[in-house]
This record gives C-alpha cells, structure tokens and sequence, in this order.
C-alpha cells in the first residue's frame, strides 16, 4: 500500500505530517553514498516513507536497497529529524520527520534501475554536492562530526 498516495487522496497538497527513514552508508574510505534524487533533482541521503505496518528499521532497510541496490543493516542510529518543512515539486507539503540510520552493507552493487534514483556516487565531507534539504544537510553534518543520538 502506497500511504502517503493514499492519504494524499484525502487531503491534497495540504501540508501533513509524514514519517520518513533512512541514512548513511559508507565505502571502505568513509565516503558517503547520496542519490540523485528524480523529484528534486538534487542529491540526498537514501531512505523514503514509512509505510504502514512497517517499522523505521524495515523500512530503511527496504529503502535502501530499492533505491541502491544494496543490502544492508543497521549498525547505529544517527538521530531524529523532526522539525523540518518541506515542499515538493508536485505541490505537496509536509513537515517530515526522519529517522536516520548509519549503515553496514551486506551485499549487492549499486544500481538505479529505478524511477527514484537517476545516479548514485559516494562523496566526502569535503566534496560534496548541492544537498536536496536541510534535513539530509543537518544528518550529513552530524555523521561527519562523529556524534550519534542526534534530535531536532
């Protein structure tokens, strides 16, 4: 079930409130991996909505390797990001609440063989792109600093 295309058939563009999970995943140099993003088109963390039934953990996981190819698992929780607005292309609004994970990869090669994902490269904190939100922008920043338990 698609619930935010659901919920969104209730309640239009009209701003909501939505539960978002995903995170970091790194390479053996501690680069990070961002997505660009087909919606924005900028580039972000992987991760997308929680749907119902679902967990933040399944469905970061889920996320990841839709939107990756990759299989991971969880290893720490960079924080929640909670107080955050945003308005997407198609009119939509939402104050988007995420929960970020730091990742371990498992297994896969990334691909993006998806509609979500029009590229994926890892990047360091010091060459990194145009960022598609704050929110991805402020977990960025607290992964690189090397604090977990992060909430705003």
């Amino acid at each position: 079930m698609d619930y935010i295309r659901w919920i969104r058939s209730y309640v239009g563009n009209q701003e909501i409130i939505l539960n978002f999970s995903g995170g970091i995943v790194t390479n053996q140099n501690n680069e990070i991996l961002l997505q660009l993003r087909s919606d924005k088109k900028l580039w972000g963390l992987p991760g997308g909505a929680i749907e119902k039934g679902e967990s933040i953990e399944r469905a970061a996981i889920r996320e990841v390797l839709e939107e990756t190819g990759l299989q991971v698992k969880v290893t720490a929780l960079l924080g929640i990001y909670s107080n955050y607005f945003d308005t997407y292309p198609n009119g939509d609004k939402a104050q988007t609440i995420t929960t970020m994970f730091i990742f371990e990869t498992i297994e896969g090669s990334l691909t993006t063989y998806n509609v979500e994902t029009l590229d994926l490269k890892f990047y360091t904190r010091d060459n990194l792109p145009e960022i598609a939100n704050q929110q991805h922008e402020d977990a960025i920043k607290d992964y690189f600093s090397g604090a977990l338990g992060f909430y705003r």
